[in-house]
């Protein structure tokens, strides 16, 4: 059965003409093994008839090889390709294409395309081709896609169809020739030439490092293009002087002469399996007209109950109502850097609830205005764009460099999030996959008695032991329970030493300057018992008004300021001898000449009685077997 394939296609194609959609041939499939790429990339030769030439198959058509949709022998139709030159060779990149025959015998007699005599090849007229059989293959092309030779018609010619929307669109300022505007899902290593039009989506801040080759500066931001595509651009040094300043989020640019490597998937969420690395010859030009066809952003939510099953540190987008919000403490990192954490509740309509822990600048800023609209009675819509999974004692959500936070925004999901709650979703309960012990306990809980803590010599070793305690609290000590720290702040955090009153100021011998009113803080002594014993803890800021229910200062202010001993005894005898779930880090430490084991309370929760049933069912199951 006779087959006719476009003429002369691989001579044009190389020649420059990426408008037509030619019908060729698979000759051969290999799959290229590189251990650098993400993802499988496959080889195809491709052939006229007369002349054979290499190809690359794109990433996202993959799969029809591995599901054999497209075969040895196959005869396909290019849809959409560019022609580029690698190691001084042209390669054909295949970005989509249809199977119009799924298996066929070799045509014709094909040789490797000599490109120095590609020019002199000319494609022959349409009207070589009998009319009819022209007709006859369009109907067929346009009825029977993808079908088998049983039913195909003798002769095969394809209709002719404008190229894409997204060619030619013109040269780029500072660019010596046009370079041909193309999506991003398009990016390829094997292209020469390039150019993208996309908006920044997210900017990360700059960053200094330092490593084996010396000191160093980098920054990263995110790209959305109108076909929805996606890609981060990192720049280096000398490169980020040139443009820091010159990107800002929400505007388009059009971008070109930059090199692509694999993305380093440890770092870069979005779904590209490329990044953008700019260099001192790249070109960002800003548009000037607003593109209304790119999104300013892209989201892909997921149900909080969903997040319970989502992997740890995985990167996801997820939209809720803010029910509560924590103040804002000081955490202090492994580098010896003191940063900000604030912790924040949301639900939807899954019926779950979920933490969302924002770090640093995104507690002032963002967490700081849904920390006011809290305490004046609303409850704002939060969608969190790129937040990090955390599966430490349950599920939570974490910001990082590049999470985004959208207050009350105006798009679809948002607003039927705020329908359902206003409609009784507010009055709907929730549960909490990130406090919640589940059956078992979470992987990372270790659960322990009091007495466990010392006949297990715990917090002996070179790290510090992080140990779950129900637990009940005996004692406060009242007579030290806070202490004067300074307010001033140093760069991006608070100072917090313990400061001293000088008349009428007080004085940080830290930041050697005075003040007219200080900070107060937690340092709460106490004692807490099970049915093993009792041990001393000690409580910080968080955790001490998680157990008192009120600030340092409201309840300094109370029993020094205002001398109200009833109201101030009322509140420590009302946290006595109620149940909680401690989490506690136990480590020895040096005091004087002495070492001791420090017991520190870094979380204090009331015992939820149905997740804590759970748990001890679980328990006795496996004794009993």
């Amino acid at each position: 059965m006779a087959v006719n394939l476009t003429p002369n296609a691989i001579a044009a194609i190389i020649a420059g003409d990426v408008n037509s959609k030619p019908l060729v041939q698979v000759l051969d499939i290999k799959l290229i093994a590189a251990t650098a790429q993400p993802k499988e990339r496959y080889r195809l030769l491709l052939s006229d008839a007369v002349s054979s030439q290499h190809a690359m198959l794109a990433t996202q058509l993959s799969d029809r090889v591995k599901s054999g949709q497209v075969r040895k022998g196959s005869v396909v139709q290019l849809i959409d390709y560019i022609c580029t030159s690698s190691q001084n060779r042209k390669i054909i990149v295949v970005l989509n294409m249809e199977t119009i025959i799924l298996e066929c015998e070799i045509i014709g007699n094909p040789k490797s395309l000599v490109e120095s005599d590609s020019t002199a090849q000319k494609p022959l007229p349409n009207s070589s081709l009998d009319h009819s059989t022209r007709v006859s293959n369009n109907r067929f092309n346009a009825q029977n896609p993808g079908q088998s030779v049983q039913s195909f018609p003798p002769t095969v010619q394809p209709p002719y169809q404008p190229p894409p929307n997204y060619r030619n669109h013109g040269p780029m300022l500072k660019n010596d020739a046009p370079a041909r505007i193309i999506p991003i899902t398009a990016l390829n290593p094997y292209q020469g030439r390039w150019a993208i039009k996309a908006r920044v989506t997210a900017k990360g801040d700059m960053r200094r490092y330092n490593n084996a080759r010396g000191d160093g500066k980098v920054f990263s931001f995110d790209l959305l293009d109108s076909d929805g595509g996606e890609i981060r651009v990192t720049c280096f040094n000398a490169v980020v002087d040139r443009f820091y300043d010159a990107i800002e989020i929400g505007k388009v640019y059009l971008i070109s002469k930059g090199s692509l490597k694999p993305a380093q998937k440890n770092f870069n969420h979005l779904k590209n399996e490329w990044e953008i690395f700019l260099e001192t010859t790249s070109t960002v030009e800003l548009c000037l007209e607003e593109d209304g066809s790119i999104p300013r952003q892209q989201f892909s939510f997921r149900p909080i109950s969903e997040i319970e099953n989502a992997e740890n540190n995985s990167i996801l987008d997820v939209i809720g109502i803010v029910i509560s919000v924590n103040p804002s403490v000081p955490i202090m990192r492994k580098n010896g850097m003191e940063t900000q954490r604030r912790i924040l509740n949301l639900k939807d309509g899954s019926g779950k609830s979920v933490e969302l822990t924002l770090w640093g600048e995104f507690c002032k800023r963002e967490g700081q205005k849904l920390k006011e609209m809290i305490d004046s009675g609303s409850f704002p819509v939060l969608a969190v764009k790129a937040g990090k999974v955390n599966d430490f004692n349950g599920k939570s959500i974490g910001s990082i460099s590049s999470t985004q936070l959208f207050i009350d925004p105006d798009f679809p999901e948002a607003r039927g999030l705020r329908n359902w709650f206003d409609r009784g979703g507010k009055n709907v309960a929730s549960v909490s996959i990130s406090r919640e012990i589940m059956p078992g306990g979470s992987k990372n809980e270790i659960r322990k008695t009091v007495s466990q803590i010392k006949d297990e010599g715990l917090g002996r070793s070179d790290k510090p032991d992080w140990v779950t305690v129900k637990a009940t609290i005996s004692f406060i000590k009242t007579d030290t329970f806070c202490y004067t720290a300074c307010p001033l702040m140093i760069g991006d955090r608070q100072c917090n030493k313990k400061v001293t009153k000088s008349g009428n100021m007080w004085t940080c011998d830290r930041c050697n300057q005075e003040f007219e009113e200080c900070d107060y803080r937690y340092l709460l002594q106490a004692q807490i018992q099970d049915h093993t014993g009792l041990t001393w803890v000690t409580a910080f800021q968080e955790s001490g008004e998680e157990i008192l229910g009120c600030s340092a200062k409201e309840l300094y202010l109370l029993k020094y300021e205002e001398q109200d001993d009833d109201k101030f005894g009322g509140i420590i005898r009302s946290r006595l001898f109620n149940q909680y779930l401690f989490r506690l880090k136990i480590k020895e430490e040096m005091y004087g000449d002495e070492q001791r084991v420090k017991i520190t309370i870094v979380k204090a929760d009331n015992v939820n009685h149905s997740s804590e049933s759970r748990y001890m069912l679980d328990l006795i199951s496996k004794f009993t077997r």
